[in-house]
């Protein structure tokens, strides 16, 4: 059986369509649903159903996907080591929020782009969760930090860490708020403070008051700005009040330019996942970077 036509295979079941594994095959269309026709025809089965929207496997494409995958990617492993030499600088794609990216994955990575027979060439670029998830599996990315966890067959995902969510205001507006001083909810009495979010739906603070609250904030945003950093300038300011990760505002609590407003027994949690295209840890670029953030990640947490 030609391993060419069971590449392009595994690559279709991983990406659920034609259109996603011609793009990351460098292949065109036709030239992927001629070769899953023609291995189909070798088979005498068919391996996918197609619908309106990419394609499912039937049960015997999944158990040649299950048999066949694990070979091809040690196949790409050997390959790939044998061009991993002090010779080859290989380049590493990295997508993923930009505080938690340029403040924890970044310095962590930089470490392997020097001269200890591990170097690599790093790039990264900033997203969302959806763009950045996007991105990897149209094969944009080799390595995604992710907020979410993503479904189906192509990407890989692995649990980083956990980030802890803290509410937070300049020392003057934890006077006039008082730290102490709970609603009927037991939220703290915040009707007068002003918000500062990311966007304008609130997604931190809306998640808190959920989450340790179950209820919603009064108010809109105050001031919006796109970045948590700018959040954590804004609020030591003296903004209003901000929900931010407490890797962010460690130093600042610690210099007492903010406070924080509430301490609940359970605090919010965020997960952030280590993601890549299946099969793509073969690539032992990619392999060092994901055990190196995943050995790191354990003084982050």
């Amino acid at each position: 059986m030609d391993l060419a036509l069971l590449r392009t295979f595994v690559t279709v079941h991983r990406a659920g369509s034609f259109t996603r594994a011609a793009a990351l095959l460098g292949l065109s269309q036709p030239a992927v649903t001629s070769q899953i026709r023609t291995l189909e025809r070798q088979l005498g089965r068919p391996l996918f159903l197609r619908q309106a929207r990419g394609v499912t496997p039937t049960t015997i494409g999944d158990e040649l996907a299950h048999k066949a995958a694990p070979h091809l990617d040690a196949l790409v492993e050997i390959a790939e080591t044998g061009l991993d030499d002090d010779s080859s600088l290989r380049t590493l794609h990295l997508a993923g929020p930009p505080e938690f990216t340029a403040e924890r994955a970044l310095p962590a990575l930089t470490e392997l782009t020097g001269e200890d027979g591990q170097q690599f060439a790093l790039r990264a670029s900033f997203g969302n969760a959806e763009e950045t998830l996007e991105g990897l599996a149209a094969g944009h990315h080799d390595l995604a930090i992710s907020t979410a966890r993503p479904r189906g067959a192509l990407l890989t995902a692995t649990a980083l860490c956990d980030e802890e969510h803290v509410l937070v205001a300049a020392p003057h507006w934890a006077e006039q708020i008082g730290t102490g001083k709970l609603g009927p909810n037991g939220a703290p009495v915040l009707e007068h403070a002003p918000v500062v979010e990311v966007h304008e739906s609130l997604p931190f603070v809306s998640r808190y008051w959920a989450s340790v609250f179950d209820s919603r904030p009064a108010g809109p945003g105050t001031v919006v700005v796109p970045d948590l950093r700018a959040v954590l300038a804004c609020t030591v300011a003296g903004a209003g009040l901000a929900v931010l990760p407490r890797y962010l505002c460690a130093d600042a609590l610690e210099r007492g330019e903010v406070v924080a407003l509430h301490e609940p027994a359970v605090p919010p949690l965020r997960t952030y996942f280590l993601v890549v295209r299946t099969g793509t840890l073969a690539m032992p670029h990619i392999a060092r970077a994901h055990e190196w953030l995943q050995r790191a990640a354990a003084d982050w947490c």
